[in-house]
């Protein structure tokens, strides 16, 4: 496992550090951080465009960084793969996020969110990177709780849409030899392991339909993170540390009532403040050979960002553990052969 890195996009501002990535990027080492995980949609930190059309440019970017002994971890279109499925409920809200020439005008602006990832893949290839991460978006997420009762198929045909949607897509990763990491959340129709197998099935198992791992996201819906590994440990090729709390009381419970963040049942904490068990989690990584970086992504509803990214790269360098590659027990190893072996368990009597 390589790390620390850090997620930018929750950093980035109009404000020095946090408007340019060479500024940014010696906040982050002064911090301790080895990777930075890079928001493509936000031109004061990368140019997407450019980096999928440059060699130049994206060495350019990565000298920013090697000066001040980091690199790129992994390059993000979450805003960008948010667009490329939007339920109309959503539309105005989500068109913010998009150029003003394609808002008001859902199909313009799904063709320019498709045009956006794949962008991603060429920077990815580009910038010598091996994954990227992005969202799924959104179709049948308006009727998550059943009621009233959906009609039939309605379901299956969100995730049929979806996966005509994506797999050009995927296509034109594999192509450029990026695995495609879909951050796994709420408010996506790619919210846990039931609706990743789901959309798995109408991509064809596509190669490099893969996940980014965020524990966060599972323990504020109750689900089991540290199976959720065993599971799919063979997909999951993006990390990102992130902790949680989750305390029920008579008034909320999952769905936390439209209270604001600071007064839900389930929120997000900076790393080691919440519930998550990262020992477990980093254990199950170095079981499996995970071999991707371990990233802060800071949302906390209570600390000060700053206090967050400081306390995050010693965090995570922590709990990295270097796999071992001797068993504990060498010590009394009798160096018996195969002839003892069967003698051993009466195979030649």
């Amino acid at each position: 496992m390589k790390g620390p890195a850090i997620f930018l996009a929750q950093f980035a501002g109009d404000e020095a550090p946090f408007n340019s990535l060479e500024s940014i990027a010696r906040w982050a080492a002064d911090y301790g951080y080895e990777g930075l995980q890079i928001p493509t949609w936000d031109r004061r930190l990368f140019d997407l465009g450019l980096a999928a059309e440059s060699d130049a440019y994206c060495d350019e970017v990565k000298g920013v960084l090697a000066a001040v002994g980091l690199e790129v971890s992994e390059l993000s279109t979450h805003m960008q793969g948010q667009l490329v499925a939007v339920h109309p409920a959503y539309d105005e809200m989500f068109d913010g996020a998009a150029p003003a020439r394609v808002r008001g005008n859902p199909a313009a602006r799904q063709a320019w969110a498709v045009e956006q990832v794949m962008l991603g893949a060429r920077a990815s290839r580009r910038m010598g990177l091996n994954a990227h991460a992005t969202f799924s978006g959104s179709l049948a997420w308006p009727y998550l709780y059943p009621y009233p009762q959906r009609p039939a198929g309605l379901v299956e045909e969100a995730f049929d849409e979806l996966g005509r949607r994506w797999r050009p897509i995927l296509d034109a990763f594999d192509e450029a030899g990026v695995d495609l990491c879909y951050e796994i959340h709420p408010s996506e129709d790619l919210f846990d392991g039931t609706t990743v197998e789901m959309f798995w099935d109408r991509v064809d198992h596509h190669p490099r339909a893969c996940l980014l791992y965020d524990p966060s996201h599972f323990l504020l819906q109750q689900l089991d993170y540290l199976e959720y590994i065993d599971l799919y440990h063979e997909r999951i090729r993006m990390f990102h540390v992130k902790d949680a709390e989750f305390r029920p009381t008579g008034r909320q419970g999952v769905y936390s009532g439209y209270a604001p963040w600071k007064e839900r049942a389930g929120r997000f904490r900076s790393p080691g403040d919440g519930q998550i068990d990262f020992k477990a989690i980093f254990s199950k990584f170095a079981r499996y050979g995970y071999d991707g970086w371990a990233v802060l992504e800071w949302e906390c509803a209570l600390k000060d960002p700053a206090d967050g990214a400081r306390e995050g790269a010693p965090f995570i360098r922590d709990h990295i553990i270097k796999v071992t590659g001797k068993s504990f027990d060498d010590f009394a190893a009798t160096g018996v052969d195969a002839a003892a072996n069967r003698r051993m368990l009466g195979l030649d009597r």
